[in-house]
């Protein structure tokens, strides 16, 4: 059956057409069919240019009663009233009105398709505003933090500008005690260093106001060493290398430029010798009067009578 018929033929199985089912036929003669059934006003029938009362359906049926089937008669019926001219018109309209389907169809699936692509983006466009809402939200966050920072680098200016202020006549205060501690410094030193120098200046010393000079030299000298020993050692109280170099060190200077003073050195053999005793007993005299003065400031750190540098708040 082609398709168009069985196109055509499903709607007419179905009211009002029923009359041309197989259960509305009875037989009449031979080879004859007659409705029961007047047919009823419908759109598909009222383009053709007679009505039709009766349906009488001629085949070559058997006497034994076989033959073409109902559905197969009607078949060719309806593909004969469609060969008609007056059916073209129809037609025309029933495939106009099957393409205005499938145009309704598909505006339907486009107005789908749309009231999907609406909701998700009315979905994106809330997505949008919470994520705007958290920018803001941090944005105030950072903005109140910054507030802070700038607070608390305003308060650690004013802190720092303070103790700075607090520094500078601390350290103007400690600057006062240190130059007080280097100067009992000297004081000590300057004294020990006279006292254990008075023998060897009593040796050497052929007048009393050569005694007298040679012990003012030997004090001032002690006096110096006695601040350069407090700012050397510092608090490391217990380096027995650093206190006895820097005895070793004042009293090679001071022992080689007292014996180098008032003679002459001569390339021979005698004179270098000699040179060389007077040179070795003033540097072991002096070594000897600056490591009394380093004893004795060591006695005087260590007892809490002075203190070494830095001193301590």
């Amino acid at each position: 059956m082609p398709p168009l018929t069985s196109a055509i033929l499903r709607p007419l199985r179905s009211p009002p057409y029923s009359f041309l089912c197989p259960k509305n036929l009875t037989s009449a003669k031979p080879l004859h069919f007659h409705c029961n059934t007047t047919p009823r006003s419908d759109p598909i029938f009222s383009a053709s240019t007679s009505p039709l009362p009766s349906l009488r359906c001629r085949c070559a049926a058997k006497s034994d009663g076989t033959g073409p089937s109902a559905e197969d008669m009607v078949s060719d019926m309806v593909e004969k009233l469609l060969r008609r001219e007056e059916n073209k018109e129809l037609l025309d309209g029933l495939e106009e009105a099957s393409a205005r389907v499938e145009r309704a169809r598909e505006a339907l699936a486009d107005i789908e398709r749309q009231e999907a692509d609406a909701l998700r983006a009315k979905e994106y466009v809330r997505q949008l505003q919470f994520r705007e809402a958290v920018i803001a939200e941090s944005q105030r966050e950072l903005l109140e933090a910054r507030t802070k920072v700038e607070e608390a680098q305003q308060s650690l200016s004013a802190n720092m500008v303070e103790n700075y202020n607090k520094v500078v006549s601390s350290e103007a205060i400690d600057r006062h005690k240190e130059r007080l501690e280097s100067g009992k410094a000297a004081l000590v030193s300057s004294l020990a260093g006279s006292l254990a120098s008075v023998p060897i200046s009593l040796y050497q010393a052929t007048s009393f106001p050569q005694l007298i000079l040679h012990l003012v030299v030997i004090s001032f000298s002690c006096a110096l060493f006695g601040v350069t020993f407090r700012y050397t050692v510092r608090r490391d109280l217990d380096n027995f290398q650093l206190k006895t170099g820097t005895c070793a060190a004042f009293g090679f200077i001071k022992g080689l430029s007292a014996a180098e003073v008032g003679k002459t050195l001569e390339l021979d053999t005698k004179s270098l010798t000699s040179f060389s005793i007077d040179g070795a007993v003033s540097v072991s005299e002096n070594i000897f009067i600056f490591l009394t003065a380093a004893i004795a400031l060591d006695f005087c750190f260590k007892m809490g009578i002075l203190s070494p540098f830095p001193i301590r708040k």
